[in-house]
């Protein structure tokens, strides 16, 4: 029986139903990804399951003592106090009791008469298994209780609220972009909780990899429907084409017809008076038909205003060093940017990765060291923060800046026609900036920053609140980019589709240089890189029904000395034949795992018997132990 039901639910907000007479049923132990494109619904249909929203017409069926917590979008404004007292908040009343015992019993001056009174309100109900269940979530979240939640970065505060989600143990557990501001450890973390998770869960996120990973079932929200994808993220781009081929055919053989029944209403009086009436009304309801069709939202058109060509060299450091306080950021570093590099920076929240761009740029002072710019820069910056947006604007205002026409991609456009690109109607395009969804704030700024000529594209973080096909576009159109691109991003991904290098803040103020992207670091990272930076995973607690990452202990790597070079030693002949024929391996591993995935995703596997499943799953497996194998083993001969 499923833990929820929504059967025929209505939701309008303004215009067309946002939601139109959808059905969903969530099942124990499901991983639900809700997809969709920006303001298609996705949040507002996560209020309606949790009970935060009222259909306007249908039915919301919860299963009796099924319990559903909700991770929101964006952090709440009103949430105050310390982190314990948001954490205990998410158990409702009692939880307000339990913090409030935390307060009274931590208090300099102790309260022991409203101290008794709300001991005795925890003991009536109770509730002292859960004031343990705080202090275990917390523990295992690496949080300190004691601190002001407003006080915490934009990161910290979502590892809070998703501790405050956690510690209900719910049954139904609702997480709106879970991976906002989190680091790339972080997220792989919780990838590894939630995939221990012993109850149903239904996220919405911009970061395909930990959707790949998590989702059992893909959920799509298109022009207020809903549609169901049982299986992986492979099966559902598979099948939503087929869908999409079928539906284009569908409406051209629809509109055909529809053209042929105008051309015969409108011929002459003869065939007017014997016309058959029923053939007029069918008309009639083809023309309705026609009216209420809900065309797919195009998709963002993006094009660049591109600058006078910059020097060569773009920025040059030689001993580059930055402290924050007694915490070194940067160390000794010598880096060479080159005209046309794309370069990603990877690191945990706090290691410096803003700090490092700002000192690139100039906008920071080196304490050791310098930082030599290239001729000609014209520089574009899109801020993590989106400082750039002016509030007291609306959106038309925000890029024309007084202007009615910019220049992009070599075309002259009117400001409305190129935030037409941007799918911003005439009305959204003139609401306050209040008003703007997360994913609308994220298009208008890259609106903003195209129509900026740049020859050196700076973005911190673009990804957040963007939809997938958005995504898709802009890493596309990055990579076309002719210009140089430095990027911070936690979206693994991302990084791996744009850029060309990575620097990698390693801690203690190194900052490695590797070639290729997210995936190309892990294959060529040292042993002894920082367990935090190369993503590890945390252990989830064996018995808890809603296991939460714990805190990671870090291994101190071993620097090499400075001015001390690693000899290379030549290969032997054996060794040179050997690295000759590992590209030839490689490939061939590569090709026999993708088969096998393809066969993992075709219908009807998982009708075949479990000794066969057993099986399969076996050689993906051992074909991705001998590819990892085969790839450590290229790279150290390589080196």
């Amino acid at each position: 029986m499923p833990l929820l039901t929504l059967n025929r639910v209505d939701f309008r907000v303004g215009g067309p139903r946002l939601l139109d007479g959808i059905d969903l049923a969530i099942e124990a132990g499901e991983r639900i990804a809700l997809i969709g494109r920006n303001g298609a619904g996705k949040s507002t249909l996560l209020k309606l399951i949790a009970g935060e929203l009222l259909p306007d017409d249908g039915e919301r069926r919860l299963e009796t003592g099924v319990r559903v917590a909700r991770l929101e979008q964006e952090v709440p404004a009103h949430l105050e106090g310390s982190i314990y007292e948001v954490v205990a908040d998410g158990l409702g009343t009692i939880g307000h009791d339990i913090a409030e015992f935390h307060h009274l019993s931590h208090a300099d001056e102790i309260d022991m008469e409203a101290l008794g009174r709300v001991q005795s309100r925890i003991d009536a109900a109770d509730g002292w298994r859960l004031e343990a269940r705080v202090e275990a979530t917390l523990t295992r979240l690496g949080l300190d209780g004691e601190q002001a939640f407003s006080a915490q970065s934009g990161g910290l505060k979502r590892r809070v609220l998703l501790a405050r989600a956690f510690v209900a143990e719910p049954q139904i557990l609702l997480l709106d972009e879970p991976t906002n501001h989190l680091d790339i450890a972080a997220i792989e973390a919780l990838e590894a909780a939630l995939l221990d998770y012993k109850g149903a869960i239904v996220f919405v996120t911009h970061d395909r990899r930990f959707l790949k990973a998590l989702a059992t079932r893909i959920v799509e929200i298109d022009r207020g429907s809903l549609s169901s994808w049982p299986g992986d993220w492979a099966n559902y781009l598979r099948r939503q084409e087929e869908r999409a081929h079928a539906e284009a055919q569908e409406n051209a053989k629809f509109d055909k017809l529809l053209a042929q029944e105008e051309v015969w209403i409108r011929q002459g009086i003869k065939a007017r008076r014997t016309r058959d009436e029923g053939r007029v009304r069918r008309l009639e309801a083809m023309r309705r038909e026609r009216t209420e069709r809900r065309d797919k939202t195009g998709n963002v058109r993006m094009a660049l205003a591109e600058g006078q060509q910059s020097g060569r060299k773009v920025i040059e450091t030689k001993g580059l060093t930055f402290a924050h306080g007694d915490k070194l950021l940067v160390r000794d570093l010598d880096l060479t940017v080159m005209r046309g590099d794309r370069i990603g920076l990877i690191g945990p929240n706090g290691s410096g990765k803003t700090t490092l761009i700002k000192l690139l740029l100039g906008d920071l002072a080196p304490q050791a060291g310098e930082v030599k710019q290239g001729t000609g820069l014209q520089v574009a910056y899109f801020d993590q923060y989106r400082m750039a947006l002016r509030e007291d604007w609306n959106a038309l205002d925000n890029v024309s800046q007084g202007a009615d026409f910019v220049e992009v991609g070599g075309t002259r456009k009117h400001v409305m026609g190129y935030l037409q690109d941007f799918l911003f109607t005439p009305e959204r395009a003139r609401a306050p900036i209040h008003k703007l969804s997360g994913g609308e704030r994220n298009r208008l700024l890259l609106a903003r920053l195209f129509a900026q000529p740049s020859n050196l594209l700076v973005m911190d973080e673009p990804t957040n609140d963007l939809d997938v096909e958005t995504l898709e576009l802009l890493e596309e159109l990055l990579g076309d980019y002719p210009g140089t691109l430095l990027l911070v991003s936690h979206d693994r991904d991302f990084i791996d589709a744009v850029a060309t290098s990575t620097l990698v803040m390693e801690g203690e103020g190194r900052v490695g240089d590797y070639v290729g992207g997210y995936t190309d670091w892990l294959r060529q990272r040292p042993a002894t890189s920082l367990a935090a930076t190369a993503g590890a995973v945390a252990k989830p607690a064996a018995s808890s029904a809603s296991s939460i990452p714990a805190a990671t202990d870090v291994a101190t790597p071993v620097p090499v000395p400075a001015g001390v070079a690693m000899p290379k030693r030549k290969l032997g002949f054996k060794e040179q034949r050997e690295l000759e024929a590992l590209p030839g391996r490689i490939e061939a591993l590569e090709n026999e795992l993708a088969e096998l995935t393809a066969t993992l995703s075709a219908p009807g596997f998982y009708a075949k018997d479990a000794t066969m499943q057993a099986t399969h799953h076996a050689r993906m497996v051992a074909v991705q132990a001998e590819l990892d194998a085969v790839y450590a083993r290229w790279t150290a001969l390589d080196a």
